[in-house]
């Protein structure tokens, strides 16, 4: 395999948690990547903390427990705890508003953020309330054209 072939985080939100990379499997339609590294706690043998803010996985958040298989280079298999824990993902490119503000202003928020780029941010909250907070505050500046965001989860929030 090719670093290519590859989502990397280079500042992960809890780095000095982080003693290993897995890696999840990504679907075709995110060809040319294959997969994207997380870093992660070892608990067990086969049992990680997840210690960043996929940037491209969906349905995985920072502090989620994973199985992963050690004889397939620590593939994920499943998730087999969830942190109640939130990511967003905001897209700048398409937009003449400055990221470092909504970066700023996240911050101060509480949010827990990685840049995949400099157009590409991952934005975790900790828990339902607060991902409340963040998707009208990112749904305010994306009604303003400052910026595109997702959520990284399919669950409804309540």
């Amino acid at each position: 395999m090719s670093d290519q072939e590859f989502v990397v985080h280079q500042s992960p939100a809890w780095r000095d948690r982080a003693d290993f990379i897995v890696r999840v499997r990504l679907p075709a339609a995110d060809a040319p990547f294959k997969f994207e590294q997380m870093w992660a706690r070892q608990l067990e043998e086969s049992l990680f903390e997840i210690c960043c803010i996929p940037f491209v996985v969906y349905d995985m958040a920072l502090g989620d427990i994973v199985e992963a298989s050690p004889s397939d280079h620590y593939t994920v298999l499943r998730t087999t705890r969830h942190s109640g824990r939130y990511t967003f993902r905001a897209y700048f490119g398409d937009t003449d508003h400055p990221a470092q503000a909504i970066y700023e202003q996240l911050t101060e928020a509480g949010a827990l953020l990685e840049w995949s780029s400099p157009s590409l941010l991952a934005i975790d909250s900790a828990d339902a309330a607060h991902a409340i907070f963040i998707a009208e505050f990112l749904g305010e500046r994306a009604s303003h054209g400052q910026l595109v965001y997702e959520k990284g989860f399919s669950e409804p929030l309540t």
